[in-house]
């Protein structure tokens, strides 16, 4: 099990009432709805390993030196000599090292890597796995990933972290007609504002999956603008041959990394606290009470 971590933070941010605090009257609820979020996934799905994924670089010089656009709406700040500051909520940023200190002292792996987002951590883990994998984000992106014939699948939350929806390729399929090595063809022609991905002009989600389903994949497509006698309509053929600067570049900025230098790190689930005494600590000092507790009972079980 693959979590995008900073994906299910948020959700429990803004999921959690922020009257959720700890001793001193910080906020806590993003540690606390986190804890309950695994909790319940570990109880619920029971996975043999476990991964909290991190973006070491939630927007890597490299996408951006491709697509200049790539989330720059979200940029508080920008740093030359490292990753740019992202814009988070002011009683958020606080709860991140917090975060990061319970899931060491539990002992829950957790992987960032230089130059790369949880998204790229979360492909080459799934790249290398020998059997089925689960990955829980609210990131449509990682769709692109599901493969029924390796047993991966998005588990999406639909309402706060309680309610998961299982994507596999029949649900792509239902939802956007394409399974999920077209989705990432799909994200690139439709865009996404939410990454500051322009897309195809003229080209949405529908007329890029009745594009993929005729053709095949982006390359196919971009024969197929050559082509005179292909069944593209004069606008169509228009915009597509327009956008070939974007398209030229635009899969290696949308699909995820599958080659990330991992650490050698242990992910089976732990069943005891790693730092059993930094943990004492840390329950106290922020007040995570029955979230840890159900948690580590969970683990232990």
């Amino acid at each position: 099990m693959l979590l995008d971590t900073a994906s299910l933070y948020f959700r429990a941010y803004f999921g959690v009432p922020e009257s959720v605090r700890a001793p001193d009257g910080t906020p806590v609820n993003a540690v606390r709805g986190l804890l309950d979020f695994i909790d319940r996934l570990v109880k619920d799905h029971r996975p043999d390993h476990l991964v909290a994924c991190m973006d070491a670089d939630w927007r890597p010089h490299w996408r951006v030196e491709l697509i200049p656009s790539y989330k720059a709406h979200r940029v508080a700040a920008e740093h030359p000599a490292g990753p740019d500051e992202e814009e988070v909520p002011d009683t958020l940023s606080p709860q991140v090292p917090v975060i990061e200190a319970v899931l060491d002292a539990v002992g829950i792996a957790r992987v960032g890597v230089a130059r790369y987002e949880a998204d790229d951590v979360i492909g080459t883990f799934t790249a290398r796995a020998t059997g089925p994998v689960d990955i829980v984000t609210g990131d449509r992106d990682l769709y692109q990933l599901v493969d029924d014939a390796r047993g991966v699948r998005v588990l999406y939350p639909v309402k706060g972290v309680g309610t998961l929806q299982t994507t596999d390729a029949a649900v792509l399929r239902e939802k956007y007609g394409v399974d999920g090595s077209g989705y990432a063809d799909l994200a690139l022609l439709r865009g996404d504002p939410s990454d500051g991905l322009p897309g195809v002009p003229g080209i949405g989600e529908k007329t890029a999956a009745r594009l993929l389903a005729e053709f095949g994949d982006l390359a196919g497509i971009m024969a197929a603008v050559d082509d005179p006698e292909a069944k593209l309509t004069p606008s169509q053929r228009g915009r597509l041959d327009a956008a070939r600067p974007y398209l030229a570049v635009a899969p290696k900025v949308v699909r995820v990394a599958s080659d990330v230098p991992l650490p050698d790190i242990d992910t089976a689930l732990p069943r005891a606290p790693r730092d059993a005494a930094a943990l004492r600590e840390l329950a106290g000092r922020w007040g995570l009470g029955g979230s840890l507790q159900r948690l580590l009972t969970t683990l232990a079980a």
